[in-house]
């Protein structure tokens, strides 16, 4: 049996990550990325850190379940940090780890996309649930 580098063995083992394969563990990363809460919480935090209470402010229609869960799972991530600073009433903040600002340029972009393209999408939509809705024509 062949003797493999280390080099070699690393390359093998970056090949496993391949998001098209059902067992890529990049995929459970995806899946968070493509959570809106999680690309509204990362762009609003592009700015500096925020407190909970900025946060839950700056994006509107966030449960605070649903908040305090994506920050969880983007602290668990290491995008994020939560920083509590003993005070009365406690401080909580939550400030992008290098990892975090590395995904910025990537989710802003998606965000901006979004903001720009919502009007041709909704009319796509209409046009696909209008053509939907109309009976098939069958030959005379």
């Amino acid at each position: 049996m062949a003797t493999r580098t280390a080099a070699q063995r690393r390359l093998e083992e970056r090949a496993a990550y391949d998001a098209y394969l059902a067992t890529c563990p990049a995929r459970e990363l995806l899946d968070r990325l493509s959570d809106k809460w999680v690309s509204l919480v990362l762009t609003a935090l592009a700015g500096g850190p925020l407190r909970y209470s900025d946060l839950n402010r700056t994006i509107a229609g966030v449960s605070q379940k649903m908040l305090t869960q994506t920050l969880r799972a983007l602290e668990r991530d290491g995008l994020l940090t939560r920083t509590v600073t003993a005070s009365v009433p406690v401080r909580v903040d939550y400030r992008l780890t290098p990892l975090g600002r590395s995904l910025l340029p990537v989710m802003a972009a998606v965000k901006a996309w979004a903001e720009d393209h919502i009007e041709e999408v909704r009319t796509a939509r209409l046009a696909y649930d209008r053509d939907a809705a109309e009976p098939p024509v069958s030959p005379p």
